[in-house]
């Protein structure tokens, strides 16, 4: 299997790459959830608003996927060396 990365730098992303990564893997949202143990319902909420889900339910949707998830250094070009990356939490 290949190795390929999706970069992902807003939830806006995250909820296309959701969807994408079930619709490749010929998943229906029905299916997904059988898998993980949980409704159509909830993997709809999910991929519609992936921002204010649980880091661990994303990761064990993104696993059934045959996926992980990975934290990479952002190329310079993309943040700035003095400005916040995008969405990045204020803490």
């Amino acid at each position: 299997m290949s190795n390929v990365t999706y970069p992902v730098d807003t939830p806006q992303q995250l909820r296309t790459m959701l969807r994408t990564l079930r619709q490749a893997r010929k998943l229906t949202q029905t299916q997904l959830g059988e898998m993980l143990g949980v409704s159509q319902k909830r993997i709809a909420r999910i991929e519609a608003a992936p921002e204010v889900t649980a880091y661990d339910q994303i990761a064990r949707m993104v696993s059934a996927m045959g996926c992980s998830l990975v934290i990479q250094e952002a190329p310079r070009h993309r943040v700035a060396e003095d400005e916040p990356a995008p969405y990045a939490p204020k803490w």
